[in-house]
């Protein structure tokens, strides 16, 4: 019994790192430059940022966020499943979060791609 207590304290801590990993990288990632090494809520203001670029700021880091959250399920619904021990109720709630993490993530892409086109769309008007 204390075994699992020591995998599940190591699992959080494992899970908590990859966020911190996963949001640093994509703070990092998606900063907006346009041609600065970086820029502050400050300077996007006096910087003569568009409507479609706050948009478009906005839904980057919402999807982003949605993204992480996906992976972080994923590998989540992976140790529930190596930690199920063949219980049938475990294993398929396992596998039920594997494949709604799955989901979040091909939404999460798909989202993107639909915003970033329509967004491309108005651009171009």
């Amino acid at each position: 019994m204390n075994s699992i207590k020591v995998i599940k304290k190591s699992i959080s801590a494992g899970a908590f790192g990859v966020t911190m990993l996963a949001t640093k990288a994509f703070a990092q990632s998606s900063q907006v430059t346009n041609g600065l090494d970086s820029v502050t809520p400050t300077d996007i203001v006096s910087n003569g940022t568009t409507l479609q670029q706050y948009i478009q700021i906005v839904i980057n880091v919402l999807l982003g966020a949605i993204g992480t959250v996906a992976i972080i399920m994923l590998i989540i619904g992976g140790f529930r499943y190596v930690l199920s021990q063949g219980d049938e109720k475990a294993t398929k709630g396992a596998k039920d979060t594997i494949l709604f993490a799955i989901v979040g993530i091909v939404v999460a892409i798909l989202a993107y791609a639909i915003v970033t086109f329509v967004i491309g769309q108005f651009a171009t008007r």
